[in-house]
Order: C-alpha cells, then sequence, then structure tokens
C-alpha cells in the first residue's frame, strides 16, 4: 500500500479554465530499489498550489485512471489489442511515453461481437498491473494506465469517426499505433489513414516499425513458422500463443521480454494440498498456460511473494505443482481465494 502525506513539488503543470486551475502533479514512489511515477489529478479554485498537502492513498495509486484525464496530462494514446503485454506493445507505449502520459487503448468484447472463439487471456487481468508497473523503467518513470472501450460502440464507425471521436469526446493528445494497424468499421483504415486524419484533428501521431522476433529464420525443419499471411517475424499475441502451445518458454519469454507467468486462483476447495504438492483442475486457471508436459525449476509465487522453485505438470485436466523448497510455511496459507503464480 502507498500511503501518507506528499507535498506538491516537482513536475506538475497546471491549466487555468474560468478562474479554475487544474493541477497534474506526477509524484514519485520508492517501492523496493525503483522509482516509479503515476500521474495524479486535481482541481483547486486558487492558485495557492505550491506547498499544498495532498493525501495520496492506494486508491489514488491505482492504475485504473479514466481516460478522460488524459488530455489534461497531455495524454498519447497507443492503439492495440494489449492482449500479450508483449515488445511491441511496450515499443509503443515507450514511444507514447516520449510525448506525453502514456496510455493504452483497446477494446472490450471483439470476441464476442465478432463471433470468435473465446481464449483465456495471454497476461491475466489481475496480473496486467504488475506487467505495466515493470514498464515504467522504459517509461521515463511513469507507469502506463490503460483504457478499454466497448467494440460494440465504435465497430461501426468508420476510420474518420474514430478519429474524431477520439479528438472530440475522448480528447487525447495523440496517437501512437503500430504500422500494421488497421482501425474503423470492416478494418477499412490502415496506419496512413490514421496519420492523414490525425493531421486534420490536430492530434500528434506516430507509427512504430514492428519489433521483430529475433529468433526467427523463416522456416523450421523445412516447415513454414509463419503464423498467418500477414506475418512476416514480427512480435506478435499470434506468435506467443504457439510459442506457449510448443512448450517453448525460452522463446515465449524473449517475445514477452520477461518470463511467462501462469496465475491460477484455487476456490471453493477444488483443489488438493498435501506435503509438498498441489493439484488443481484447469478452472482454476486465469491465462494461458503452456500445452500440456512437465515443467521444471519453476518459480512459486504466492500473491506475488516468491516461495521457491517448483515443478509443475500439465494435463487435459489439471495442473500439478510440486514444490521444491525445505520451508513449507508459505505454503501453509495456500486456501480459497490465494492468488498462486507459476513463472516458467
Amino acid at each position: 500500500m502507498v500511503g501518507g502525506d506528499l507535498r506538491l513539488q516537482g513536475r506538475f503543470f497546471d491549466r487555468s479554465v474560468l478562474g479554475e486551475i487544474k493541477v497534474v502533479f506526477i509524484p514519485t514512489f520508492n517501492i523496493g530499489n525503483r522509482s516509479i511515477t503515476v500521474p495524479v489529478v486535481r482541481k483547486i479554485w486558487n492558485d495557492a498550489t505550491y506547498g499544498k498537502i495532498w493525501k495520496i492513498d492506494k486508491d489514488t495509486f491505482a492504475c485504473d485512471y479514466r481516460l478522460s484525464w488524459a488530455h489534461e496530462i497531455g495524454g498519447i494514446v497507443a492503439l492495440g489489442k494489449f492482449d500479450a503485454l508483449h515488445l511491441g506493445h511496450r515499443e509503443l507505449v515507450i514511444q507514447a511515453s516520449k510525448v506525453g502520459i502514456p496510455f493504452l487503448l483497446s477494446f472490450a468484447g471483439i470476441a464476442e461481437v465478432l463471433g470468435w472463439e473465446s481464449r483465456p487471456p495471454i497476461v491475466a487481468k489481475c496480473d496486467r498491473k504488475r506487467v505495466l508497473c515493470s514498464w515504467a523503467p522504459y517509461c521515463s518513470n511513469i507507469v502506463p494506465l490503460e483504457y478499454q472501450i466497448d467494440f460494440s460502440n465504435v465497430r461501426h464507425l468508420t476510420p474518420r469517426q474514430f478519429v474524431e471521436r477520439l479528438s472530440k469526446e475522448l480528447r487525447v493528445g495523440g496517437v501512437v499505433a503500430g504500422a500494421n494497424y488497421r482501425f474503423g468499421y470492416k478494418a477499412s483504415g490502415d496506419a496512413k489513414d490514421l496519420v492523414r486524419l490525425c493531421e486534420e484533428y490536430g492530434l500528434y501521431a506516430s507509427i512504430v516499425s514492428p519489433v521483430m522476433d529475433k529468433t526467427w529464420h523463416g522456416s523450421q525443419n523445412g516447415a513454414s513458422v509463419a503464423c498467418n499471411s500477414g506475418d512476416l517475424g514480427q512480435v506478435s499475441s499470434t506468435r506467443v500463443r504457439r510459442a506457449l502451445a510448443m512448450r517453448d518458454m525460452a522463446h515465449v519469454a524473449e517475445l514477452l521480454g520477461r518470463k511467462h507467468r501462469l496465475v491460477l486462483v484455487p476456490m471453493n476447495e477444488k483443489y488438493r494440498f498435501a506435503e509438498s504438492t498441489i493439484v488443481a483442475p484447469k478452472s482454476c486457471l486465469l491465462n494461458q498456460p503452456p500445452g500440456d508436459g512437465e515443467f521444471n525449476n519453476c518459480t512459486f509465487l504466492l500473491d506475488d511473494v516468491t516461495v521457491g522453485l517448483c515443478r509443475l505438470a500439465i494435463d487435459s485436466n489439471s495442473v500439478r505443482i510440486e514444490l521444491d523448497c525445505e520451508n513449507l510455511s508459505e505454503i501453509n496459507l495456500v486456501q480459497d481465494g490465494r492468488c498462486i503464480g507459476i513463472e516458467f
């Protein structure tokens, strides 16, 4: 928990609107051996801003800020799906952070609207904040913020209408997108259209070249390893899913820029715990596991706290965790609702 009184000083901006001063203050928090910053927005009605004491609590620190704040702090939105939070996504956010406060703007409910098969996310929803916080050192020590729009509310928009909504309703300061980004009804707009329309509406726009998969060689044992017709070897969520299915965890880590963390939450006593072994049904998993098999030298975490090494076995119905540590006092805390993490 982040708490305590914080004196307004250092980096801040203000804007007067009909006598009202809107202050954006970017404080620094020390977490472990890292310093990260998150934007804090407050409104006051006089010019006695410097030296004012504001209470900063865990809710202020949370990363679920509304995008309506973006225009107050020069918000730059990175556009994409951001399922895997892989190196390509991180590069978009890095470029956005060079211009303003970075936001990740994506669309919720695409699969349901388009009738796609439902798939577990690559990154568990409860784990996304941790990943985004780890990106802060690459983004001027600012934690990127996330915002989602219901896809059903925008799928009918033309490319021009979409950019107009970004400008007039969401009031963002600019956008960053990948070179293969498509938008608008039936994906009729491309990156060039995005730049042109942003110029018309006075928005900053930047198109970022794809981050390439350094391990890609075009074929493997004579067979193509391309994930789809548009795959030129770039890092992608599809490529991450394919590497997970093949149990190539080293490749997954290279694509993500970090180790893959599998998250499970045993609920309703749907698990067995005996001595140093935990067995839970796959229904407890919150994100995509690697393909069925056995994995050694994994890291076991309980509520984000590292406990020790473990071995993991995955089959069609369950996951089996065998802990390889002498002190099992932490494991005695395993109970309904506790979050278990396995890093490969």
